[in-house]
């Protein structure tokens, strides 16, 4: 041990730094060892019990456990080296920036877990929409919140003034304002989308031109998918300025078709043809029996017929009139009902 302590390396013995390397080592070691015992022993623990809450706490701790624990065995080897005293300052303030956002980054993963859970619970009992549209932003807004106080409490450990950096940020924050003027109309946007709930995920809406599907309602944008597949990003703010139709809120979709049958169609046939359509839509089982069929007026060269019938929720748009207008042609078909097709008589004197 004498002839170690003899020995000089980089300004300290080298017995001191063998100590040095056994923390780093053993604190690695450690940090593994912890790692396979939740991963292998108290995982399987927690997912015997009946609540969910410990599986939640044990994945958001087990990672930032190990490396407060590695970050632990550097610290507690460096301890043991001297390298002056600006040096050794300056290396006490990396390891307690360092220890202070792994705890940060440890509060940000539980706070972020425990309301994931909640509010799944809360959508899964409660199925309701607002839960599930805000559960991201308010995830993302606590993070943001935990991380800010994180990163201030760095920087005031690390000398930084904090409050005349708040100072200033309060001042120039006006001209960013008046500089980010649409993203703070977006903000508000998506405030008031949540608020009015004019649409919610999933549902399908048509605005500018665009039809598709709402995938994603964020605090900034909204993204939809159209229907030819491709995702577009819209701007909150207009939903604010501009109309929206919400598809997917309408309680049935109207309807409305034309026949015109032939000017040699005879009233009896032409009621044969209403109560045709009727018994059609009668049968169909994804059409309201809210429907009407009526003689509609004599055109230049056919007798119409206009029938209107609503499509239930649980029918498709495409598919449920293309059965319907199918049946018809099979059935009038079927009892000779001419359908009419432009035609003009020119009468000649000689």
């Amino acid at each position: 041990m004498e002839k170690l302590e003899s020995i000089i390396f980089l300004g300290n013995p080298l017995n001191e730094w063998l100590i040095a390397v056994a923390y780093i080592l053993g604190g690695i070691i450690l940090s593994r060892i912890v790692y396979r015992i939740f991963k292998n022993r108290v995982r399987k623990w927690t997912e015997g019990t009946n609540t969910q809450i410990d599986d939640v706490i044990v994945d958001a701790v087990e990672e930032p456990l190990s490396i407060f624990i590695v970050i632990s065995g550097f610290w507690l080897g460096y301890a043991h080296l001297k390298f002056g005293i600006e040096i050794d300052d300056f290396m006490f303030n990396v390891f307690e920036v360092a220890m202070l956002l792994n705890f940060t980054w440890l509060c940000a993963r539980a706070v972020n877990s425990l309301l994931g859970h909640v509010f799944s619970k809360m959508a899964f009992s409660n199925k309701g929409y607002v839960v599930n549209d805000m559960a991201p932003i308010l995830q993302r807004t606590v993070g943001f919140g935990i991380w800010s106080l994180g990163v201030i409490t760095v920087m005031n450990n690390a000398g930084f003034d904090v409050g005349a950096l708040i100072a200033g940020v309060g001042i120039g924050g006006i001209a960013m304002a008046m500089a980010a003027k649409d993203f703070v109309a977006n903000i508000f946007g998506g405030i008031t989308v949540f608020i009015d709930r004019p649409f919610r995920v999933g549902d399908r809406i048509k605005i500018n031109g665009i039809d598709g599907t709402v995938t994603e309602i964020g605090i900034r944008s909204t993204r939809i998918t159209t229907l030819e597949g491709r995702t577009v990003t819209i701007p909150n703010n207009q939903f604010t300025n501009t109309v929206v139709e919400n598809v997917s809120a309408e309680p049935s979709r109207k309807v409305v078709i034309t026949l015109g049958l032939t000017y040699d169609a005879t009233p009896e046939m032409l009621e044969l043809a209403m109560d045709t359509l009727k018994q059609i839509i009668d049968d169909h089982v994804n059409t309201e029996n809210d429907y009407t069929v009526y003689f509609s007026s004599f055109g230049d060269f056919s007798l119409n017929i206009t029938c209107s019938y609503f499509i239930r929720k649980t029918g498709h748009w495409a598919n449920t009139p293309s059965e319907i207008n199918l049946s018809i042609l099979q059935k009038f078909n079927e009892l000779k009902l001419d359908f009419a097709f432009p035609t003009q008589t020119v009468y000649v004197n000689k």
